[in-house]
């Protein structure tokens, strides 16, 4: 095995994590993997810029991204109550009118390992039952949500496609009721079994280094489902999605979350998202929203040649880091930002 040095920019994870940013390093692998091992830090991201693959939308408008504001801090965790859920109609997939290739993070909900990966269908269509809003709230504004890919673009994403996507999806139809007020701050929120919806500024920094390499994104893998809000952003850049999650309320959540939302292009999936899907791969692009102390090789194994895959890796100390299938037998790997997910673990509950 080789290792090559090369150099990468800071950006945000879920939560910051104490210590600031890192130095990130870009390591050739020949040959059948070894662990990947976390480095403390981070620094240069990858460049590149893409077009997603264009894909027939449904629902709602999408507001054009817009410069910037500062993130607002991690929103204090409130005991959760019922979910507000979103408007009906759909969900549009926004038009990309160019892109640009630098990135945020991620930290969301999980995945786990168990015997194997049960699917349980696609988020088609459904009973439309919109739920409403909280009067002067205004969380069903177009202008709420482009306000939020402001201050994303703000953080560091440039990316049209994905500003577009997060300016489309309502985010506070995925958060308890008591929490919606908080849903467009660049926060990430309790979401229950000790898990959280990412921030906007992770969950756009971890696509758009899946779109950075260039590779037109036919079928994605979401480790860690959470309440669907990453897959709905996914679903705006991606033909297809699919997304595992382990712990079985928050799948029902999740596709409770979605139904009113009417996406076609999602699969959501109760089970071992260490193990991937094998039966669907190999994949565009793998996206993985809870940390291990390595990437698991059964994940790597299903990424396309010229595919790239996104995770966190460490312990205490977490680093965001870019895999990218360069030959049948070659990895690359680039370690980037310093961020703070929940454990990736095993089994399923």
């Amino acid at each position: 095995m080789t290792r090559k040095a090369a150099s990468a920019n800071p950006g945000n994870g879920k939560t910051p994590a104490a210590g600031g940013a890192a130095t990130a390093h870009s390591n050739t692998r020949t040959g059948p993997r070894a662990a990947s091992t976390p480095m403390a830090g981070a620094s240069a991201r990858p460049g590149g810029a893409q077009t997603p693959h264009p894909v027939v939308p449904k629902g709602l408008a999408r507001p054009a991204a817009a410069p910037h504001a500062q993130p607002a801090p991690h929103a204090a965790k409130i005991p959760p109550r019922q979910a507000a859920k979103p408007a009906a109609g759909g969900l549009h997939k926004p038009a990309v009118a160019g892109a640009a290739g630098t990135a945020g993070a991620s930290g969301m909900s999980h995945g786990g390992a168990s015997a194997k990966v049960s699917s349980v269908g696609t988020v088609r269509t459904g009973p439309s039952a919109a739920t409403s809003v909280p009067e002067g709230m205004g969380l069903t504004s177009d202008r709420v949500r482009a306000r939020m890919a402001e201050r994303v673009a703000a953080s560091g994403v440039k990316h049209a496609g994905v500003l577009a996507a997060l300016a489309t999806v309502p985010r506070h139809g995925f958060v308890d009721a008591a929490l919606a007020t908080q849903a467009y701050e660049d926060a990430a929120l309790p979401i229950g079994h000790g898990q959280t919806i990412s921030k906007p500024s992770v969950v756009g920094r971890m696509i758009e280094l899946l779109l950075a390499g260039g590779r037109p994104l036919e079928k994605v893998l979401e480790i860690g489902t959470g309440c669907g809000y990453q897959a709905a952003v996914l679903s705006c850049v991606a033909r297809d999605v699919y997304s595992i999650e382990r712990v079985r309320p928050l799948h029902e959540r999740a596709k409770a979350n979605l139904r009113p939302l009417r996406v076609p292009n999602i699969r959501l999936h109760y089970g071992d998202g260490r193990l991937g899907l094998p039966a669907v791969a190999p994949f565009d692009g793998i996206v993985i929203a809870a940390a291990g102390l390595e990437i698991p090789d059964a994940l790597i194994d299903q990424l396309a040649v010229g595919a790239r895959l996104v995770a966190p890796v460490g312990g205490e100390q977490q680093i965001l880091t870019l895999i990218e299938r360069v030959g049948a037998r070659q990895w690359r790997e680039t370690q980037l930002d310093r961020v703070l997910f929940v454990p990736l673990k095993s089994g399923i509950i």
